[in-house]
C-alpha cells in the first residue's frame, strides 16, 4: 500500500462513515460494497475482483464506486473486514467444546484451540483470505479483535509481550500453512470424490512406492500404517495440539512450575 492508499483505508475501516465527496445522493454503503467483493472473491479467488466488476455486480458505474472507495487496496482491506467472522462468536465455540462457561473463557490452551479452528474455518469459507491477509496493511476492528482474543487467552500465563505475540503467531501460521496446502490442493484438481489433502497424498505417493517402496522403507512403512490404521486428515488438530504442549512447557516454566493452563 502507499501512503494515500493506507491513510484511505484507515479512514474507511476506523473512520465514521464518510459522505462521497460529490455525485448524487448516497445509494451505496460500504458493507454493501464490501459484501460485493466478497461474493466475487468467493466465486472466482481474489483475481476475479476488480473496481469495475464489483460497480457492475452493484448496478452502478465503476466513477460512482470511486466516490465510495478510492481503489481496488482499500476495497479488498473493507472485504477483509466484512468476510471475517465476529471474534465474539468463539465464546459459543468454547462453551460447545466444554470449556466451561463463555463468562469463564476455559483455560489459555482450550481457548486457544477454539481460536485456531474458528481461523481455519474462515479460512476454509473464504479460501481468497489466504492471500489477502499478509504483507503490510491496515487491520479493521474486526481482524484486531482476532489479535487480542488470542493474546487475551494468554493473559497471566508469565508470557512476555514478545513471547505471547509469538505465540500467537505460530498457532496462526500452523493454521495458514494447513489452509494453504488444503487450498492448492483443491486448485489442482484433485479432491475428487471428496478426499482431504493428506488422503490425495497417499493415493499419489502409493502409485510411487509399490514400484519403489524399497528404496524408501520409511516413508513406505508410515504409509503403509496409514492405509491400515487411518489418522490422516488431522494435520491440522495435530500440529495444534503438538503447539500448544510446546507452549504449555513454557507457560508452566514462566509459572514456576505451576501448572500448564
Amino acid at each position: 500500500m502507499t501512503s494515500e492508499q493506507w491513510s484511505a483505508a484507515v479512514r474507511l475501516l476506523w473512520g465514521p462513515p464518510a459522505k462521497p465527496a460529490r455525485g448524487p445522493k448516497r445509494g451505496l454503503t460500504l458493507e454493501g460494497i464490501a459484501l460485493a467483493g466478497v461474493g466475487i472473491a468467493d466465486a472466482e479467488g481474489l483475481g476475479g475482483v476488480s473496481m469495475q466488476r464489483v460497480a457492475a455486480e452493484l448496478a452502478v458505474t465503476k466513477m460512482a464506486l470511486y466516490r465510495y472507495v478510492p481503489g481496488k487496496a482499500e476495497l479488498v482491506a473493507l472485504m477483509v473486514e466484512a468476510a471475517l467472522p465476529d471474534p465474539a462468536g468463539l465464546d459459543a465455540g468454547l462453551a460447545a467444546a466444554g470449556a466451561g462457561a463463555a463468562s469463564a473463557g476455559g483455560g489459555w490452551r482450550e481457548q486457544l484451540a477454539v481460536w485456531a479452528r474458528g481461523l481455519y474455518e474462515g479460512f476454509r469459507v473464504h479460501p481468497w483470505l489466504l492471500e489477502a491477509t499478509v504483507g503490510a496493511r491496515v487491520m479493521g476492528p474486526r481482524e484486531l479483535g482476532w489479535m487480542e482474543r488470542a493474546l487475551a487467552a494468554l493473559d497471566g500465563c508469565g508470557l512476555s509481550g514478545a513471547e505471547a505475540m509469538d505465540s500467537v503467531v505460530l498457532v496462526a501460521g500452523h493454521v495458514r500453512g494447513i489452509a494453504e496446502q488444503e487450498r492448492a490442493m483443491a486448485g489442482g484438481g484433485g479432491g475428487a470424490g471428496g478426499e482431504g489433502p493428506d488422503a490425495q497424498l497417499v493415493v499419489m505417493l502409493g502409485e510411487v512406492l509399490r514400484a519403489r517402496g524399497d528404496e524408501y522403507p520409511a516413508l513406505a512403512a508410515a504409509l503403509g500404517s496409514v492405509a491400515e490404521q487411518g489418522g490422516q486428515e488431522q494435520a491440522l488438530l495435530y500440529g495444534l495440539e503438538r503447539i500448544l504442549d510446546g507452549l504449555g512447557l513454557l507457560v508452566e516454566r514462566r509459572r514456576g512450575g505451576g501448572g500448564g493452563g
